[in-house]
């Protein structure tokens, strides 16, 4: 029995668990888009979206490759849950300065 592409992402997902957000996976053309959502409701995060593409799914080394995907996203996810940095105070301060705000 070969499994379908889709199959095969769900099957690696059931091998991953994170305390604070849930993979899912569904097709997508001849792709699959990952969805990694958060577990809590407060505050409102954004559910981060990838697609996986039909080369990658296929490989020979497709475990390894969707780990990396998983924790390359999962950092830029992180990163884009950012409420404020260093950058946004100076922004904000010559925003303040020049009488936008």
């Amino acid at each position: 029995m070969t499994l379908s592409r889709l199959e095969r992402v769900h099957k690696q997902l059931r091998l991953y668990e994170h305390p604070l957000v849930e993979f899912d996976a569904r097709d997508k053309g001849e792709g699959v888009e990952m969805i990694i959502r958060p577990r809590f409701s407060e505050p409102s995060v954004h559910t981060y979206y990838f697609e996986l593409h039909p080369r990658d799914l296929d490989d020979p080394q497709f475990e390894w490759t969707l780990q990396r995907q998983i924790l390359d996203c999962l950092h830029d996810y992180l990163v884009e849950m950012f409420i404020r940095t260093p950058q946004h105070r100076k922004e904000h301060q010559q925003m303040e300065r020049e009488g936008k705000l």
